[in-house]
C-alpha cells in the first residue's frame, strides 16, 4: 500500500472509533510511524509502506482508538514553538496554557521565575527561552515527573539556567523571585467524572485535581507568595474556566494586588495575574 492509501485506511480507522480530528490524527501517527515529518507525506503520497511500517502504525491506531492521546503516542508535544518530552509522569500541556506564557511575556522580562508544580517544565523552560537572562527554580513533588523536566532543559540548552526541587510546593523553596507561575492541579472532585477519556485515564490523577473544591493549591500559592515574591513581583496561574472569581478572592484576601483574569483563546476565563505590592 502507497502512503496515500494508508492514510485512507488509518483517518477511517479512527474516525469509526469516533475520534476528533481523525484525519490530522492519522497523519501525524504514520509520519512517526515512517519516521518522517508530516509534510513529506504528501510529497511522498505514491512511496509503499513496508509491513514492519505498516505493523508500526497499526499498533499507533490501537492506542488512539483507545483514547490514548496523540502527544502520549508520540512522545511529545508542541508548546510555544518547540516540542517538549511528555510521558505519563507528567501532565499533556494543553495549548491553553499558552495563555499563561503569553501573559507573562506581556508583562517584561525577568531575572528570576520559580515554576511550581512544573511537571513536564514547559512553563519554566519557555520562559528561559524566551527569556535569555533569566534563571529559574522548578519544583515538583514527583521526582518522575522532575526527570522529564529535566531532559527536557537538556534539550533546549536550558539546563545551566534551571535548577529543580523535589518539594511539596513552596516547602523546599528558599529565596526570593520576580515572577512565580504555576498551573497546579484545579479539579474539583465532583467534576472528575466529566472529564474526556484521553485525559482521565492517561494524566497524572495528582497534576489533575488536588480533591474537594478544587481551589486548594490556589490557597497554599498565595500564602506562600508572601515570602518567596520580591515587592512588584508578579504572579501568574492557570485556572479552570469557571475559577477566575473564587482564584481572584484568593488572591485579593492574601494581600495581592492589581489582580487580572484573563482569557484563552476561546475567550474563557483561563489564568489569574496579580502584583506583590511595593513596600
Amino acid at each position: 500500500m502507497s502512503i496515500s492509501e494508508v492514510l485512507v485506511v488509518g483517518g477511517k480507522t479512527l474516525r469509526d472509533a469516533g475520534i476528533d480530528g481523525a484525519t490530522r490524527d492519522a497523519r501525524l501517527l504514520l509520519a512517526q510511524a515512517l519516521g518522517i515529518g508530516v509534510d513529506r507525506l504528501t510529497i511522498e503520497a505514491e512511496k509503499t509502506v513496508t509491513q514492519s511500517e505498516l505493523e508500526t502504525f497499526s499498533a499507533m491506531l490501537d492506542r488512539r482508538v483507545a483514547r490514548e492521546p496523540v502527544a502520549r503516542i508520540l512522545g511529545r508535544r508542541a508548546f510555544w514553538g518547540r516540542d517538549f518530552m511528555v510521558t505519563p509522569d507528567v501532565l499533556d500541556p494543553r495549548p491553553e496554557t499558552e495563555t499563561l506564557i503569553e501573559a507573562a511575556l506581556a508583562g517584561g522580562a525577568v531575572e528570576r521565575i520559580l515554576d511550581l508544580g512544573t511537571g513536564s517544565g514547559i512553563l519554566a523552560l519557555t520562559l528561559l527561552a524566551e527569556w535569555p537572562e533569566a534563571r529559574a527554580v522548578a519544583s515538583d513533588i514527583s521526582e518522575d515527573a522532575l526527570i522529564v523536566c529535566v531532559k527536557n532543559a537538556g534539550k533546549h540548552g536550558l539546563g545551566p539556567r534551571l535548577s529543580v526541587l523535589v518539594s511539596d510546593w513552596y516547602e523546599q523553596i528558599d529565596g526570593v523571585f520576580d515572577l512565580i507561575v504555576s498551573n497546579p492541579p484545579y479539579i474539583a472532585a465532583a467534576e472528575m467524572g466529566d472529564l474526556s477519556e484521553e485525559v482521565r485515564q492517561f494524566d497524572p490523577f495528582i497534576a489533575l485535581s488536588p480533591g474537594g473544591d478544587g481551589l486548594e493549591a490556589y490557597r497554599i500559592i498565595a500564602a506562600g507568595a508572601q515570602n518567596r515574591l520580591a515587592p512588584n513581583g508578579r504572579i501568574l496561574v492557570e485556572i479552570g474556566h469557571l475559577q477566575g472569581v473564587a482564584v481572584a478572592g484568593i488572591f485579593a484576601n492574601a494581600g495581592l494586588e492589581d489582580i487580572t483574569v484573563l482569557p484563552d483563546m476561546d475567550g474563557r476565563d483561563r489564568v489569574v495575574a496579580a502584583n506583590m505590592p511595593r513596600k
